[in-house]
């Protein structure tokens, strides 16, 4: 039976030490299993404190106790012979019914238990008188109370069998054996204080080099893992900062390799108001106002357009560390190669899309818009010089007469002297008859890219790129039917959309 205080501090030393009940029993040396601190803290836990008093309910009646102890006396005194013949109660049991009802009766000790407990300065005590003793072993066991053999195997515990005599033959110079011998244990406890200095110093450093990583982790958020002698000095500084109230600044530095001079730098830096507050409010502003669909290039073309002088790359900076992701919606292309229908003709425009003059270089393709009503396709001509669509039609079946109307009103723009180059893809479309024929009337010349190489075309894609971006994905087009799809995709709009970032399209940047 354990007093509440004894409980109570074993719980205590219990949640401070982790849980481990080994760590309890080794600094306290009770209670004598796991189960007994596991249901003193599992009271503590619930009830916010431990019971003061037992309330005891012996499964004995008292005539059985009264029996038991009577049999006890009158058969010699026995337990083992009680608890035979009686079949109850537990050798424990019945010490505690005698302890109480023959209080004048001496009791032997429990087996393995001292009758003088002595400390662990004394047994050294011991253990150094019995080595440079003038008497016999037993002087000293009888001067501490103790048995013989405990003597000796305190000794031996401390100094090894060989360098404890049980019997001296003769007299050995005392003093000369007593100083050797006080100093070499001296030696021994001092080299064994250092030791575990050592160890306790090894046991901080690796906590904290593990915190150091954990708070690194969990602030920096790097996918591939985090590496202490990869991170900026500014990275560095964060977790450092992070970290201060738990260790000392030079334990810090001295794990991150970081001068003191670097990291009060840093933390300047840090401290330091934002000097891009008012263009982090611009930039969310026209990337909001776009609905999210303006890369850093777009807003950095928008910005200039105000007047607002600024790097792309502190814009794309900034965008990163805003959270500003421009949606990217990859979906399967809509592919109109048909075969070898007509000799292919070669590439002349060889993915050279600066133009110096309207009408010189024009390209084309065929892009499909799926909406739950069904699908509409879109046939542009575009300009190399100013990225504009010249001609375009839109319907709701990729077919001769889509292309071959878009490019007879393309035509219809020309001067008498303007014969651009057509660069396309290998599509049926541009290798039927019809628009074969349209071509070499109207003096045009034939440029088509390589089998499936989408870059020989790609300033023709990037227009398609941006259109979807900005007026098709993001949005639900649930109850548009297609007549109102192609209401809204009137020429006027994509006129719009497109004067207003031709240079950026087919500028060949």
């Amino acid at each position: 039976m354990y007093s509440y205080e004894e409980r109570l501090k074993a719980v205590q030393l219990y949640i401070q030490y982790d849980k481990s009940y080994a760590s309890v029993f080794r600094e306290l040396g009770y209670p004598p299993s796991s189960h007994s601190i596991k249901l003193w803290y599992k009271e503590y836990e619930e009830t916010g404190g431990l019971h003061k008093s037992y309330s005891s309910h012996s499964k004995y009646s008292d005539e059985q106790r009264k029996a038991a102890v009577q049999y006890y006396i009158e058969h010699g005194r026995s337990k083992s012979r009680t608890v035979k013949a009686l079949g109850y109660p537990t050798r424990q049991q019945l010490t505690e019914w005698l302890k109480q009802d023959l209080p004048d009766e001496v009791h032997p000790c429990a087996k393995g238990q001292s009758l003088v407990p002595l400390s662990k300065e004394q047994k050294e005590q011991v253990a150094i008188e019995l080595c440079t003793r003038d008497g016999s072993a037993q002087e000293i066991a009888d001067k501490y109370n103790v048995s013989r053999y405990s003597v000796y195997n305190w000794a031996w515990n401390l100094l090894g069998k060989g360098n404890v005599s049980s019997m001296p033959r003769k007299k050995p110079d005392t003093t000369t054996v007593a100083q050797d011998t006080v100093d070499t244990l001296k030696q021994e406890i001092e080299n064994l204080h250092n030791e575990a200095e050592d160890l306790k110093r090894q046991v901080y450093r690796l906590q904290l080099e593990k915190d150091v990583l954990e708070k690194a982790a969990e602030i920096l958020k790097k996918d591939e893992g985090v590496s202490l002698e990869k991170l900026t000095n500014r990275e560095k500084a964060v977790v450092i900062g992070a970290l201060r109230s738990k260790y000392k600044l030079p334990e810090l530095l001295d794990v991150f390799h970081m001068a003191k001079s670097s990291y009060c730098y840093q933390q300047a830096v840090l401290n330091a108001p934002d000097k891009y507050a008012d263009l982090r409010l611009k930039i969310r502003t026209v990337f909001d106002e776009s609905s999210g669909r303006y890369g850093y290039r777009r807003i950095h073309s928008s910005l200039k357009n105000d007047e607002f002088t600024v790097s792309e790359k502190v814009i794309r900076k900034l965008m990163q560390e805003e959270k500003l992701i421009v949606p990217n919606v990859k979906r399967k292309k809509y592919n109109s190669y048909k075969g070898e229908i007509t000799p292919a003709v070669p590439n002349v425009i060889e993915r050279n899309f600066h133009a110096e003059q309207p009408n010189m270089k024009w390209l084309t393709d065929i892009t499909e818009f799926h909406i739950p009503a069904g699908k509409i396709y879109l046939s542009p001509i575009i300009d190399c010089f100013d990225g504009l669509p010249v001609s375009w039609t839109i319907g709701t079946s990729p077919d001769a007469e889509l292309v071959n109307t878009m490019l007879d009103n393309a035509i219809g723009t020309l001067k008498g002297n303007d014969h651009p180059i057509i660069h396309s893809d290998r599509g049926a479309h541009y290798r039927w008859s019809g628009w074969i024929e349209r071509m070499e009337n109207a003096g045009l010349t034939r440029s088509m890219s390589k089998k499936g190489c989408s870059p020989d075309n790609s300033a023709c894609e990037g227009f398609f790129g941006r259109l979807k971006n900005e007026m098709f994905y993001g949005r639900s087009w649930k109850d548009v039917t297609i007549g109102k799809f192609i209401t809204i995709h009137e020429p006027t709009s994509i006129s719009k959309k497109s004067r207003t970032h031709s240079c950026l399209i087919c500028s060949g940047h």
